[in-house]
């Protein structure tokens, strides 16, 4: 490795840092400083644009920002709401199950917010320590992201994928049974983390000094009625969902005239209908939906693939002979150590999407099979090593008692077990499904 290349991959590191520190937008808009430095200053030729990962996820958040201002997500939320409370004392099983429920329908992990206070008075009401379906729940609604049909990151691996002859069928045969596997066994670790709440001596303190009240049962009751059509939109969206599953599946529901029709182009079309429909059936305003938080994280999302994912393209291509030459027999030897690659990209990037377009083609140029790829892609959830990210800081915040934590040596945080068993059993499961039936 010559010194240009460790110049530019400190230029990458930078950018990646500085977009770390700003947040939100930052990390794309730091993606494209970065870019610019290799571009002008090392004259390397721009990479390709992740055109068709935008258009899917750009439509995608049209149809869920459509849903979520007609009350949808609030619907949602609520049926959520129920099944955790009828399973109180399988709080620490059940919450993770539906949190991953839900992230796979709607095909992002933020859906999770207004389901961790609830979680926390479910699990504390029943003398439950919190922190143990808290941290697996949030790392569950992680974990789907790899196995919904309309996440960002499933639409990268569409895209990448599609000129070997695999695609949705196979992200969601494989990525499905090893996501959700690895969060069972993981909430069944839970089962017993930590101290309970009668022996844990900082919830006891918190008791003491009055900064914690007694657990209280709530039955949910004082919430405010949702809206007119929340439940048509909900119903309007998974059915779109469910459209996409078929497309991926019966490639006839997408072939015109004898040509097949893209699935990124299939899904595009799918979800911008939905939108319209949701706004025709419910009558919202259309100048709503694009203020509403979902439509503002998903421009977020947006930026950060561009720019991130630009960045990392330019640099693969100009580099190729020499990253291929260097792990290919790394990669012949042992395939599965890709997928610590994989892992390590993640809690930089912050972006499972990002991640997948910028090292699921190093995968395949270095030899590796693309059902052991499929069976990686869970590896992209990665960023829970770190926890500085919104929904581990969200799940801290909303665990009034404290057993949901940050530790003092960072790393030893609530999130980091059940994380790893997650990430592990989804990537082991996944690579034997790959190598067995595909």
């Amino acid at each position: 490795m010559d010194i240009k290349i460790i110049l530019e991959i400190l230029v990458i590191l930078g950018a990646l840092a500085m977009g770390a520190r700003t947040g939100g937008v930052g990390l794309g808009l730091w993606g494209a400083v970065g870019l610019l430095v290799l571009v002008v200053g090392f004259q390397l030729p721009p990479g390709s644009i992740p055109g068709d990962v935008l258009l899917i996820v750009l439509t995608v958040i049209m149809a869920a920002s459509a849903m979520e201002v007609a009350g949808g997500i609030d619907f949602l939320v609520r049926v959520a709401e129920k099944i955790i409370r009828k399973n109180p004392k399988q709080v620490t099983i059940v919450a993770p199950l539906v949190t991953y429920a839900f992230t796979f329908a709607a095909g992002t992990g933020h859906i999770v917010y207004p389901l961790l206070p609830v979680i926390f008075e479910v699990a504390h009401e029943n003398g439950i320590r919190p922190e143990r379906p808290m941290a697996i729940a949030t790392i569950a609604s992680q974990q789907a992201i790899t196995a919904s049909p309309v996440s960002a990151a499933t639409a990268a691996m569409i895209t990448i994928l599609a000129s070997h002859g695999y695609g949705l069928v196979q992200i969601l045969l494989i990525c499905v049974p090893s996501t959700l596997l690895g969060v069972v066994i993981a909430a069944i670790v839970q089962l017993r983390v930590g101290k309970e709440l009668k022996d844990d001596p900082e919830y006891q303190r918190l008791l003491a000094s009055g900064e914690l009240q007694p657990p209280e049962k709530s039955t949910g009751a004082e919430l405010p009625p949702i809206k007119k059509g929340a439940r048509a939109s909900a119903l309007i969206f998974l059915s779109g969902v469910g459209l996409v599953v078929l497309a991926g599946i019966f490639k006839q529901l997408r072939t015109i005239g004898g040509v097949e029709v893209p699935m990124a182009n299939s899904i595009a079309i799918v979800m911008l209908t939905v939108a319209a429909v949701i706004m025709t059936v419910t009558k919202i305003p259309a100048s709503e939906v694009p203020k509403c938080k979902t439509c503002q994280s998903g421009v977020s999302a947006i930026v950060g693939i561009l720019g991130l994912a630009w960045l990392g393209d330019t640099f693969m291509d100009a580099n190729s002979e020499v990253i291929i030459g260097g792990l290919k027999h790394m990669a012949e030897a042992a395939p599965w150590t890709f997928s610590i690659g994989l892992f390590v990209a993640s809690m930089l990037l912050f972006s499972q999407a990002a991640t997948a377009k910028t090292l699921m083609p190093l995968g395949l140029s270095l030899g590796i099979p693309a059902p052991l790829l499929i069976g990686m892609f869970p590896a992209v959830n990665g960023y829970f090593f770190i926890p500085n990210y919104g929904t581990i800081i969200a799940a801290i915040q909303f665990d009034r008692s404290g057993t949901t934590r940050i530790g003092k040596y960072l790393l030893n945080h609530s999130f980091m077990l059940p994380g790893m068993i997650c990430t592990v059993g989804a990537v082991g499961c996944g690579m034997l499904i790959g190598k067995l039936f595909f």
